[in-house]
C-alpha cells in the first residue's frame, strides 16, 4: 500500500517535528510497498515569502530528512515544484470543490480567527494537499490526529470527482499517528515554533546544551521528592535517554535531594549522544550537495512518472485529453 507525507520546509526541524511524525514517516519506509516523501515548497509559499530562505529551507529539509533515517533506496523523495503535474491536478480537483467545504476546514477558520491575511492559498491548501495524495493512489497517510480532517476532505473531493467521471481516484485513509510522547517545549508548552520554545534536531551542541540549561523549572526546594512523570526535563529525557538513564533519573526524581541543574546536564549528555550520529550523516551529506539534489532529482522523476498515470486518467475521464 503506498503510503505518503509532505513536509512544509518552512525551519529547521525541532524534537517535536521528529518524535511527534518524523520518526514514524520514516519507520513506513521498511512496512509499505512504497513511499513518498516531498518537501512541500509549494505549500510553504502561504507563509515564506523570501525566494533565498524557501529554497535554502528546501535543500535543508532534504539534508535532514536524509540524516534521520530516510533511504532514497527504499522511499522516494522529491521536491513538491518539480512534480507540475500536481499543481495540473490540483486544477482539475478545484473545478469540483465546493466552497462550503473549504469554509468549513479547521485549520483555516484557525488561522483566520488568529488575524492571519486570508488568501487564496491558503483557502485553497486543502485541495493542493488532496491532489498530493491522489497523485500517487496513496492509501497510507500518516497524520496527527488533528489533521484527520485533511483527509477526509481529499476523500470528499475525490469521491465527488469520482461521482462525476468514474472511478479515478483511490480513497485515502489516515494513519494516526502514535503521539503518546508527549513532547514538551522548553517552557512545557507543547513543542512549536509558533510558541518560540522548540529545541532544534541539528542545533550546534553548545547552543543546545545553553538552551537546555535555560529550560524553566518549578521553584520546588532540592531536597524534596518529585514526581519524575509530567517534568518537562524528565519527559525530554525520555526521549533521547538510555533506558538505565531513564531508570536512574526517575530515582533521583523519587528520593529527592538534586537540583534540576544536575537533571538538565544528564539531559544535556544525553541528547548530544542521540544525535550525534545523524548530526554525522548530516554533515556528510551537506559537504554534498549536488549528490542531495541528484536523489531529489531521482526521486522526482519517479515521482511525475506516477503522478502522470494518475494524471492522464482524470484528464481522460475530465475531457479534457485526447482531442
Amino acid at each position: 500500500m503506498p503510503a505518503l507525507s509532505g513536509i512544509q520546509p518552512t525551519g529547521p526541524f525541532h524534537w517535536g517535528n521528529y518524535f511527534g511524525a518524523i520518526q514514524q514517516y520514516i519507520e513506513l519506509q521498511d512496512t509499505e510497498a512504497q513511499s513518498y516523501y516531498f518537501i512541500a515548497n509549494l505549500h510553504a509559499l502561504t507563509t515564506v515569502r523570501d525566494q533565498e530562505l524557501l529554497r535554502q529551507y528546501t535543500l535543508n529539509g532534504a539534508i535532514d530528512l536524509l540524516a534521520l533515517g530516510l533511504d532514497p533506496d527504499k522511499a522516494v523523495l522529491f521536491v513538491q515544484s518539480d512534480v507540475p503535474e500536481v499543481s495540473e491536478l490540483c486544477w482539475l480537483l478545484l473545478t469540483g470543490t465546493p466552497m462550503g467545504l473549504l469554509e468549513r476546514c479547521v485549520s483555516y477558520k484557525d488561522k483566520m480567527a488568529k488575524g492571519i491575511k486570508a488568501d487564496a492559498g491558503l483557502f485553497t491548501y486543502p485541495v493542493l494537499q488532496a491532489a498530493d495524495i491522489l497523485a500517487y493512489d496513496a492509501t497510507v497517510v500518516p497524520v496527527g490526529e488533528d489533521q484527520l480532517q485533511h483527509i477526509e476532505v481529499c476523500r470528499d473531493i475525490a469521491q465527488s470527482f469520482n461521482h462525476h467521471y468514474g472511478e479515478v481516484f483511490t480513497l485515502p485513509k489516515g494513519k494516526v499517528l502514535d503521539q503518546s510522547a508527549r513532547v514538551p517545549g522548553t517552557d512545557g508548552e507543547k513543542m512549536s515554533k509558533s510558541y518560540g520554545n522548540t529545541l532544534a534536531v541539528f542545533e550546534e551542541e553548545k547552543k543546545q546544551r545553553k538552551q537546555i540549561m535555560r529550560i524553566q523549572t518549578d521553584s520546588r526546594p532540592m531536597e524534596d521528592p518529585k514526581e519524575p512523570d509530567g517534568d518537562v526535563l524528565f519527559d525530554l529525557l525520555k526521549l533521547v535517554g538510555s533506558e538505565e538513564e531513564i531508570s536512574e533519573m526517575a530515582a533521583t526524581y523519587r528520593k529527592g535531594g538534586f537540583g534540576y541543574g544536575d537533571a538538565k546536564k544528564a539531559l544535556a549528555n544525553a541528547a548530544e549522544r542521540y544525535w550525534g550520529p545523524a548530526r554525522e550523516r548530516r554533515a556528510e551529506w551537506a559537504a554534498k550537495p549536488d549528490a542531495v539534489r541528484e536523489v531529489l532529482a531521482a526521486g522526482a522523476a519517479k515521482a511525475r512518472a506516477k503522478a502522470g498515470e494518475v494524471l492522464g486518467r482524470a484528464q481522460e475521464a475530465c475531457g479534457v485529453k485526447s482531442w
